[in-house]
């Protein structure tokens, strides 16, 4: 990818000089990954002091159960400990992601720009040829993928490379997730509303699951098995089984209620789930699928952030982050943001420590994880639809707004 020199604090980008691309990359097949022992040549990283990502602890030596073995030719589902982020911690960065310089990918009309967050300079840019609405990496982390909602486009990026492929047509698509397995990509799309199962390398089409309502983003149940998604006008949560692909429960939320991103907690015990117009989260119990809570953190909440130490939520919107606390589900602190705008959060820095958002107004930047305050700032102009941080730790990415495990 060709640099780009630029001012790098609080200055509009001089963008015009900035060489878009627009080459073809092939298909990459996802990365096998290994249990510590196999005798890999490239084991994974872990972060000094955090539990083995790829091997589920059990007491007394016990056998692993059927839900945590790892499926043909790839990586057990459930997490070390039982614990949902065990392998997400500060550094812990998958071996497919070693090397890959840290970038921050802003979808900006028909570009994404491409962002050095040390110093915020401009280092390149992807023509996409489309309007992209967001940027998800592969499970496999080696590729990354915009799409574009309006055209029915989904697009490759090649984060090595610096090229694009060649874009994949898909009916009204909305976001773009994947199984936890790896084996398949799943487009959540409307007209009709429905999950697409696709190839997650080629993006080849495989099947259809049918939603009751229009699903515009999702999570995964502690077993990987089902996934859960939102529907903001329907005021609806479903569960789809993704062997069975139907629809295998449902949470009709109280009336006024417009969810919105949602995440399953460490535990997997409850998903929250952001609704703007209740201003705070819901709270979904993961197993019986039914509402048990709220926690009201202020009008407007729209994006879900997780530390990387799974302690805290950061709720975005309204003009403030708010912190709620997993361990006693309360707010913790609140922190007003710039000119009390409504950012989409774009993922927490590797070693934890800033909180990456996208304001439309044409600003990208970084608060501190800890106190909140602005760290890093600069103006790219036009109007972000989003932010992807890349890489980031994880055995493998599950799309969305930046869902590892």
């Amino acid at each position: 990818m060709q640099p780009h020199q630029g001012r790098s604090r609080a200055v509009a980008l001089p963008l015009a000089a900035v060489l878009a691309l627009t080459g073809l990359a092939g298909c990459e097949s996802p990365v096998p990954f290994y249990r510590p022992g196999e005798g890999t040549p490239d084991g994974p990283v872990v972060g000094l002091g955090g539990p083995a990502p790829y091997l589920p602890a059990h007491p007394g030596g016990t056998a692993p159960r059927a839900s945590e073995a790892a499926p043909p030719g790839g990586v057990p589902v459930a997490p070390a400990g039982g614990r949902v982020y065990a392998a997400t911690g500060p550094g812990m960065l998958a071996p497919t992601a070693r090397g890959l310089p840290p970038r921050l990918y802003v979808p900006n009309g028909p570009y994404i720009d491409v962002l050095d967050p040390a110093g915020l300079r401009l280092v390149g840019r992807f023509h996409t040829g489309a309007t992209a609405a967001g940027v998800a990496p592969s499970w496999d982390l080696r590729r990354l993928w915009a799409t574009d909602r309006v055209n029915g486009l989904l697009v490759p990026l090649g984060p090595r490379s610096g090229r694009r492929g060649r874009a994949v047509g898909v009916t009204a698509p909305t976001r773009l997730y994947f199984s936890p397995d790896g084996r398949d990509a799943l487009v959540l799309a409307r007209r009709p509303d429905r999950i697409d199962l696709r190839d997650p390398r080629t993006m080849a089409p495989r099947a259809s699951a049918p939603l009751p309502c229009a699903a515009g983003h999702a999570d995964f149940t502690p077993d990987g098995a089902s996934l859960v998604a939102t529907c903001t006008a329907a005021g609806l949560l479903a569960r789809v089984d993704l062997a069975g692909r139907a629809v295998t429960g449902t949470v009709r939320l109280p009336d006024g209620a417009r969810p919105g991103d949602l995440r399953l907690s460490p535990d997997g015990s409850a998903f929250y789930v952001a609704d703007a117009r209740r201003g705070g989260v819901w709270l979904v119990d993961a197993r019986r699928f039914a509402l048990v809570g709220f926690v009201r953190t202020g009008h407007g909440a729209r994006g879900l952030a997780i530390s990387r130490d799974a302690h805290r939520l950061f709720v975005v919107g309204g003009g403030a982050v708010t912190t709620v606390e997993f361990g006693s589900r309360r707010v913790t602190a609140r922190w007003p943001l710039p000119g009390g705008g409504s950012p989409a959060p774009g993922g927490v820095s590797s070693d934890g420590t800033a909180l990456w958002l996208a304001d439309p107004a044409g600003l990208v930047y970084a608060v501190s994880t800890r106190t909140g305050r602005v760290v890093q700032s600069v103006r790219v102009g036009g109007r972000p639809a989003g932010l992807c941080v890349h890489p980031q730790p994880g055995r493998y990415s599950l799309g969305g707004t930046g869902l590892y495990r």
